[in-house]
Formats: structure tokens, C-alpha cells, sequence
């Protein structure tokens, strides 16, 4: 089904915005709790436990984040899924969802009910409460939502970040690469991983990888040191070997660039045993590849550099290129 109509009766249109928001709380459920704590208030109550607060916000947009060829369920869980993958890099875990909507006229109410019943599915699956929004029209051929997640860190801590030191040893989660096959919106974001991996002392810091492993990176290095990356030991997707047979790009470049992979990017205390570190998380998800991809270094040490990867002969995902 399309996103947009050139038939009024099945538009939004035909609904308005009073019968919209109703029929919108049919389609979540029981995914959306009553008010105070769900829609219908000025502000949702959100009970507080008294751990650190985690926030963070991601749109799905049409045109950049998906198209027609993928379905209206699959975009409302990838909108909560991305979100939910910010919450794993800090070793957190969920609570509440608020979901913005700019709408075009034409957009069909029917592809728009499966949206929102395929986010409150992903919804019931990681125990995310939808507790309001807001809806505005947009222009034509236009349709943004945009999602803000509430969550609480599950341990003592937050993982951040900052906190990388030389010698510090780096590690991916899963395998990179090729995220436009299908992986963008059938990914399954890390949360019992990354609330696994906060609780671990050698686990210095932590993010997702969302724009490419070659720019993501850069998010984790501090002032003074630089990333060393084995090649051969970065995990590469069977779908970036696919992409790289239809690019003609190396399957490399696919791996550290195309973005959307939604893996944890994990920095590892230099002090720390690797081994027994290894040997916890095949215990603990037999099923989860963990690689260690390099290091860190001082940025001067030439040395240790040699025989790296190369980072600036490679790019992520630029927004506002």
C-alpha cells in the first residue's frame, strides 16, 4: 500500500483531526495506556524510579528514512526501533514514547493505521508505553514522525561516550554493512546487550552505530588518540558483499559507511582480561557475534598506526551534505 491517496474518502482528510486521534487509540491498543499516564492530557504522567533518565528523539521521514517499498508496519517499528537502539548504547532500558506527526492531506488513513499498529506491536515486544503526541498537517507529499523515547539506565549506571584511553581495546557487535537490503528496518536493536555490557566494569564506553562505523567512530575518540582498525577483522555482512557486487565497492567500504546497522560500538578497558571478556558474552548470547576490531593509540604514534585502516578514505552517512 502507498502512503498517499488521490482518493479524499481514504485520506486523513475524510477523518479529521478529533477522529483521527481517536481512531489513533484504537490502533495502539493497549499499547497506550489511559490517561493521566497515556493520551488525553496536556502531559503524560510518567512515574519516576529514581535512576538516570535517559532521552532521546529519531524521526522516520519519507523519502529518507524509507519509501513505498517498505511496509507501513515495518516503518512504525523501525521509528521505535532506532530510538530503542540509542537506549541500548547507554546500557538503559525503555519506559515511554511520545510520537509527533506532520502529515500531508493525501496521506492514506489506512496505510497510516498499519503504521501505528506495526509501532504498537514493537511496542508491546520491548515494553514501551505510548503515551502521547501531536499531529499537524503538512505540505504535500509530506510525512515526518517523529518519536522522543523516555528511558532509565537498568543498572547503577549510564554508559557514555566518553571515557576512551590508549591502549583501550574496540569491539562491534554483529556484522556491518548493506543496511539498504533489508537490515534498516528488520534490525533488532541491542537492549539486553547493552544493559549486559553496562554492568560490566571493563566497559569503558559505548554507542550505536546509526551513520557508519568510518564516522560513528569519531563519536567514541577523545582529543589526542586515534582508532587503529584491523581490516580484516571488522565483521562484513552477506549483505554488504551483496551491495559490493552490485556497486562494484569494496564490501570494506560498505561495511565501515553505508550506516544504519544498529550494532553496539564497545570500548574495553586496556587493563581488562579479553579473554575471560569473550568467553562471558559467547556464555551469555551464543547467537551475537562480538568482534575485536583494533584499538586505541596515540595519535602520534605512527607506529602503531601502520598497517591500519585508514579511516579517511572512507565515509558514513552525512545528513547535511
Amino acid at each position: 500500500m502507498k502512503l498517499f491517496t488521490a482518493q479524499r474518502r481514504h485520506s486523513v482528510l475524510a477523518f479529521g483531526e478529533q477522529r483521527l486521534i481517536v481512531a489513533i487509540r484504537g490502533w495502539l491498543g493497549d499499547a497506550s495506556p489511559r490517561s493521566p499516564f497515556g493520551i488525553g492530557d496536556d502531559c503524560a504522567v510518567v512515574p519516576s524510579s529514581g535512576r538516570p533518565m535517559l532521552i532521546t528523539t529519531d524521526p522516520v521521514i519519507h523519502g529518507q528514512h524509507f519509501d513505498d517499498t517498505v511496509p507501513a508496519r515495518a516503518v512504525g517499528a523501525k521509528l521505535l526501533k532506532r530510538n530503542l537502539s540509542d537506549i541500548a548504547a547507554m546500557g538503559g532500558r525503555p519506559v515511554a514514547a511520545v510520537l509527533s506527526l506532520a502529515l500531508a492531506p493525501e496521506t492514506d488513513a489506512r496505510w497510516l493505521r498499519d503504521f501505528y499498529r506495526g509501532l504498537a506491536a514493537a511496542a508491546r515486544t520491548f515494553r514501551v508505553r505510548i503515551v502521547g503526541g501531536d499531529i499537524t498537517q503538512g505540505p504535500r507529499g509530506f510525512f515526518g514522525a517523529f518519536l522522543t523515547l523516555h528511558g532509565e539506565a537498568a543498572g547503577s549506571r549510564a554508559v557514555t561516550r566518553s571515557g576512551a584511553r590508549a591502549g583501550d581495546a574496540l569491539y562491534v557487535t554483529g556484522a556491518l554493512g548493506g543496511s539498504l537490503l533489508g537490515h534498516h528496518y528488520k534490525f533488532t536493536p541491542r537492549l539486553t546487550e547493552g544493559a549486559w555490557l553496562a554492568r560490566r566494569t571493563e566497559v569503558r564506553a559505548m554507542m550505536d552505530l546509526s551513520d557508519g562505523l568510518a564516522k560513528d567512530l569519531g563519536s567514541l575518540t577523545p582529543r589526542g588518540l586515534a582508532p587503529a582498525l584491523c581490516g580484516p577483522a571488522v565483521p562484513v555482512s552477506r549483505a554488504a558483499r551483496r551491495r559490493a557486487t552490485q556497486t562494484g565497492t569494496a564490501p570494506l567500504a560498505h561495511a565501515l559507511g553505508d550506516g544504519e546497522d544498529y550494532e553496539l560500538l564497545i570500548v574495553v578497558a586496556r587493563d581488562a582480561d579479553r579473554a575471560a571478556f569473550e568467553r562471558a558474552w559467547r556464555t551469555r548470547f551464543p547467537s551475537v557475534p562480538l568482534s575485536h576490531i583494533g584499538g586505541f593509540v596515540r595519535a602520534a604514534d605512527r607506529a602503531a598506526l601502520a598497517g591500519a585502516i585508514n579511516l579517511r578514505d572512507y565515509n558514513g552517512y552525512e545528513h547535511l551534505r
